[in-house]
């Protein structure tokens, strides 16, 4: 089933292109002024709107997203029709299928914007290049890519030995302001549980 329309438009902002910039130097990247503008160009600023799509089941995910502002899902359809959301990614975070985008393979994932989002993506077959030319990029993103390896091993850990109550204080603990952008239904779906057990969590935490 195809959706509505992935992508509203395609800018060149250079204002909001330059939170990449902000966000390789807090990494501890420095950059000539030659080797910023070569960055720039080669990412482009990507407007969603609220429930666009960026990516769907079947496709490849050749390319990788910085959020800039707003909020993006990660998830699958179960045989049932059941979503199941892997991850969120808001400001400052990164965004891709990764095993499509290094193996080529087509996703089982759909990316979709939970709200309107400016994000900056950058096709694979530029990024690569871009490394030769700027190593010290390449070295950013292992550090990225090690950082989500963590999560997701804690993220496995936590339901291999966790219960739904211990998971969700985890999430809010983690990401409290995260917390406050999503609907109830949203996050069951990320913690694998129904809205209505959700909410009785909620009704205990309260008490």
């Amino acid at each position: 089933m195809r959706h509505q329309k992935k992508v509203s438009g395609l800018r060149k902002n250079k204002m909001v292109r330059a939170s990449l910039i902000a966000n390789l130097e807090k990494k501890g990247v420095v950059l000539s002024e030659d080797e910023k503008a070569l960055v720039l160009t080669s990412f482009e600023t990507v407007y969603l709107k609220k429930r666009e799509y960026l990516l769907e089941e079947g496709e490849v995910c050749d390319f990788e997203v910085f959020v800039v502002s707003g909020c993006c899902k990660a998830y699958f359809i179960d045989d049932r029709g059941q979503d199941h959301i892997i991850y969120f990614a808001v400001e400052d975070w990164w965004l891709a299928d990764l095993e499509s985008y290094h193996l080529g393979t087509p996703t089982r994932y759909y990316i979709q914007a939970l709200e309107d989002s400016e994000i900056l993506r950058i096709p694979k077959i530029v990024k690569e290049p871009l490394y030769e030319k700027i190593p010290a990029l390449e070295r950013i993103y292992r550090l990225t890519l090690q950082q989500e390896c963590v999560a997701l091993q804690r993220r496995i850990n936590n339901k291999l030995s966790m219960d739904a109550a211990m998971e969700y204080d985890d999430f809010c603990n983690r990401y409290p302001s995260l917390v406050q952008r999503l609907t109830n239904i949203q996050i069951a779906s990320y913690l694998g549980i129904s809205q209505e057990f959700l909410s009785k969590i909620r009704r205990r935490n309260k008490d």
